[in-house]
């Protein structure tokens, strides 16, 4: 039987304590250069869950392995009948004033970049501008076999003339975009293939199970270089692929300051965890200095 991805962690007894004090976070961004690392409670005043709160989706759900997806096209047709769904109420999310706050930042001059290990591509909705997305992005598939890449929107169109009324109820939605659908309402799901060669398509995004390319890390690593401090955003920094960039940016010297609502992996790293709501913090902040958090929002994904 194959192994689950390991998705838990206990936090330490001796952690520092949070705080409600966002003068740490203005200070650093007056200051500039600032490298934002922001997860999935960014997303979460959007209307998208996140994984590891209480009541999260890993209370109910796993997400799809790279293994399971490759190996088994019953798994692959789960897969895509609860993504099909969940992209009708994914697709529709907008930019929360927290992602409107980063882009902000970004266009004051104080940050340095983004990576975000989120796959909804509201950071790039909001208007910041050269967000590296760590894990991928939903709004686009790939081809396994021949490495064509089109717009998740033409396959959402393939996907519903193949499934004409196709539209259970889902339990709920996950971050990854897939809705909780049981074996029963995914029957006889039909799904679409490459247009080009007939291949399996895939979103392009990172599964569990699957590594990130090393170009991107590297390109990442060499952003927490350059970094004068790094401000994570609402993520638990559970998985490696984002810890690894707290732990870098320790190692260094670098500041690191983190805003999450619950204890994270990193918090023995950072020299101040903000207890607060992503949104009414980062507005305070912007207020603070002297920024408003405005601006027209691009169609997400």
């Amino acid at each position: 039987m194959r192994m689950r991805p390991t998705l838990s962690w206990t936090p330490a007894g001796n952690l520092p304590p949070a705080t409600t004090d966002l003068a740490p976070v203005a200070d650093v961004l007056r200051a500039g250069r600032v490298l934002v690392v922001s997860g999935a409670g960014i997303s979460t005043e959007s209307g998208i869950p996140d994984y590891r709160s209480e009541g999260g989706s890993l209370t109910r759900h796993t997400p799809m392995t790279y293994q399971d997806f490759v190996a088994d096209p019953q798994a692959r047709r789960r897969y895509w009948a609860r993504s099909h769904l969940g992209w009708r109420t994914f697709g529709r999310a907008r930019p929360n004033t927290g992602h409107r706050a980063v882009a902000a930042f970004g266009r004051h001059g104080l940050l340095s970049g983004v990576i975000t290990q989120n796959v909804d591509g509201l950071h790039q909705a909001a208007g910041s501008e050269g967000v590296v997305e760590l894990h991928g992005g939903l709004g686009r598939v790939v081809c396994l076999s021949c490495g064509s890449l089109s717009p998740r929107g033409e396959l959402a169109a393939r996907l519903e003339e193949a499934n004409p009324g196709f539209g259970p109820v889902p339990a709920g939605i996950n971050p990854d975009g897939d809705a909780d659908l049981d074996d029963e309402q995914v029957r006889g799901f039909r799904v679409a293939p490459c247009t080009v060669c007939g291949g399996i398509l895939k979103p392009q995004v990172v599964f569990f199970g699957e590594a990130v390319p090393p170009r991107r890390v590297e390109d990442c690593r060499e952003l927490v270089r350059e970094a004068s401090s790094l401000l994570v955003l609402g993520s638990s920094l559970t998985v490696m692929s984002g810890l690894r960039f707290v732990r870098q940016a320790a190692r260094a010297g670098t500041p690191v300051l983190i805003v999450n609502r619950d204890v994270t992996r990193g918090d023995e790293h950072a020299v101040t965890r903000v207890a607060l709501p992503l949104g009414a913090a980062l507005t305070t902040v912007a207020a603070r200095l002297g920024i408003a958090v405005e601006g027209r929002e691009a169609s997400p994904i």
